[in-house]
C-alpha cells in the first residue's frame, strides 16, 4: 500500500496510521506540518533540497522527517512507515457485510473541541472513505477538559457546518452533539439547542461511580429526553494496555436501560474505539436481544481514526446480529431515513425507525 508515495503522501500517510494506533497528537502534527511545507515548495525544489542536503532547512522539516523524505523519493518506503503498516489494522472478521452496510459514522469530534482536526479536515475524510455522512458530535460546555461547547460556540459550529454541508454535497455533514448527562438525567446543553440538531448523542462522563439504581435512573431520564437519540459508550469503561490503568464498567440495571431505548425507539452506540470497545460483549448481546436500535461509531477524533468501524461491526456479529437483521443498525439507513428517526424522536408519539 506504501510503495511509490512521494514524500508528501508517505508524511501524510504516516500522520494518518499514527492516528489510526493512538499516538501522540503531537506527532501526528510534526508529520503533517512537514507534508504541508513540501507541498508548498512543490517536487521539484524538494528534490533540489534533498540533493544538497538542505531539507531541514525548511521550516517544520527536521531530521526525522528529512530522513522520511529522502527514502521516498528513492523509492523506499520510510522505515516509520514500514513499522505501522506492519500494525494489525482494524479487521471487521464476521462482520464485515455490516461494514459494507453502513451508510456514515454518528460520533465525531473536530478540534472545536478534543479533537485533534478541523471540522473540514474530518468531513473530506469521511467522504473519501465512502460514507454518506458524518454527524459532528462535539463535547458539551460541563465538559471543560475537552473544551465543550458552550451555546454560542455551537450555534457559530452549527453555521460553520451548514456552510461545508453545501460545499461538499451531495455528502452530508450533519449537526450533532455529544451532550453530558448530568447527574439528574437532564442534559447539558440549551433545550432549544438540542432540538435543533440533526442528532444527539447523551453520554455519561461524570460521576461513573455512581450507585446502579441511580445510575439506571440517569440513562433512563435520559432516553426519556425527546432530544436525545443515541446512548453514548453507555458502560463508560476505558480499557488499558498491560502496566496501564484504566477505568472499570459503570453499574447500571441493563435489562431496564436496554428495555426502554428499545421502547421510545432509541439507540444503544456500539462505541469502536479501541480503548473503549463499549458495551462490552455480554450487554451487547443483551440490547441485539432487547431489540435496540444500535449505532456503530467510531468516536473519532482524528481523520485516521474513522476506520475503527471494523471493529464494531465484528463485535456486533459476534453478539448475534446477522444480515437479516442489518436494519436494526440505524447508520446502516439512507440519510434521509436517520433524519427522520431523530425528528420523531422530537415530535410526540412518533418514535419508530423507518419501514
Amino acid at each position: 500500500m506504501s510503495e511509490g508515495l512521494g514524500p508528501v503522501e508517505a508524511l501524510e500517510r504516516i500522520a494518518w496510521l499514527c492516528e489510526r494506533e493512538q499516538e501522540p497528537t503531537w506527532r501526528v502534527r510534526a508529520f503533517r506540518r512537514a507534508a504541508a511545507a513540501l507541498a508548498e515548495q512543490g517536487p521539484g525544489r524538494v528534490a533540489e533540497l534533498a540533493r544538497q542536503g538542505r531539507l531541514t532547512e525548511l521550516a517544520g522539516v527536521g531530521d526525522k522527517t528529512a530522513a522520511i523524505v529522502s527514502a521516498a523519493l528513492a523509492g523506499e518506503v520510510p522505515a516509520e512507515l514500514a513499522r505501522l503498516e506492519a500494525r494489525e489494522p482494524p479487521d471487521a472478521g464476521q462482520g464485515a457485510w455490516l461494514l459494507e452496510a453502513l451508510r456514515g459514522d454518528c460520533h465525531s469530534h473536530s478540534d472545536w473541541s478534543d479533537g485533534g482536526s478541523p471540522i473540514e479536515v474530518m468531513a473530506r475524510a469521511a467522504a473519501r472513505m465512502g460514507h454518506e455522512y458524518l454527524v459532528l458530535t462535539d463535547h458539551s460546555p460541563r465538559l471543560t477538559v475537552a473544551h465543550g461547547l458552550s451555546p454560542e460556540r455551537l450555534r457559530r459550529q452549527m453555521e460553520v457546518v451548514d456552510r461545508l454541508g453545501e460545499e461538499l454535497a451531495p455528502f452530508r455533514l450533519l449537526r450533532g452533539i455529544e451532550v453530558d448527562i448530568l447527574e439528574d438525567g437532564s442534559l447539558d446543553q440549551e433545550e432549544d439547542l438540542l432540538r435543533s440538531l440533526d442528532l444527539v448523542v447523551a453520554s455519561v462522563h461524570s460521576k461513573l461511580r455512581m450507585e446502579r439504581d441511580a445510575m439506571t435512573r440517569r440513562m433512563v431520564a435520559a432516553l426519556h429526553h425527546p432530544a436525545v437519540d443515541v446512548l453514548g459508550h453507555c458502560t463508560g469503561r476505558r480499557l488499558a494496555p498491560a502496566g496501564h490503568r484504566g477505568r472499570p464498567e459503570s453499574e447500571f440495571d441493563p435489562g431496564e436501560v436496554f428495555s426502554v431505548a428499545a421502547e421510545l425507539g432509541k439507540a444503544i452506540e456500539v462505541n469502536c474505539r479501541p480503548d473503549r470497545l463499549d458495551p462490552p460483549r455480554r450487554l451487547l448481546r443483551e440490547a441485539v436481544a432487547a431489540k435496540c436500535f444500535l449505532t456503530v461509531d467510531t468516536d473519532a477524533h482524528a481523520p485516521g481514526q474513522l476506520g475503527w468501524q471494523a471493529w464494531g461491526c465484528a463485535r456486533v456479529a459476534e453478539c448475534g446480529l446477522g444480515p437479516s437483521s442489518v436494519g436494526q443498525v440505524a447508520n446502516t439507513w439512507p440519510v434521509e431515513e436517520l433524519l427522520a428517526w431523530t425528528r420523531g424522536h422530537r415530535e410526540q408519539g412518533k418514535v419508530a425507525g423507518p419501514g
